[in-house]
């Protein structure tokens, strides 16, 4: 009897700790859109007849880095975003009529 209960806490403390690692993992993993922009903290295409700066399109690269095209007036820029680093592949990228923006 005395051994079965520092046991069962232990396991029950093992337990909970489990859940909240497995609960913090799915909610990276999953909490991201279609197009690689988080669901969370991130405000993509607010109004986008309103603001100069507007959010054309992000794609994930891979599980650290992703693409972002960002449109400023009439002029586009391609971004690399990574960890701790941001890169502008492409700047000054006039934008095309034939594609579709919002």
């Amino acid at each position: 009897m005395d051994t079965v209960d520092p046991l069962r806490f232990v396991f029950a403390f093992l337990f909970v700790i489990g859940l909240i690692g497995l609960s913090a993992f799915a909610l990276k993993r999953y909490s991201r859109t279609a197009g690689g922009a988080l669901l969370l903290g991130q405000v993509v295409n607010q109004s986008p007849t309103s603001t100069r700066l507007q959010v054309v399109e992000v794609r994930r690269i891979d599980q650290r880095r992703r693409l972002m095209l960002v449109r400023r007036d009439n002029v586009e820029h391609l971004l690399l975003l990574a960890d701790n680093r941001e890169l502008v592949v492409e700047s000054n990228i006039i934008p095309s009529t034939d594609t579709p923006h919002a």
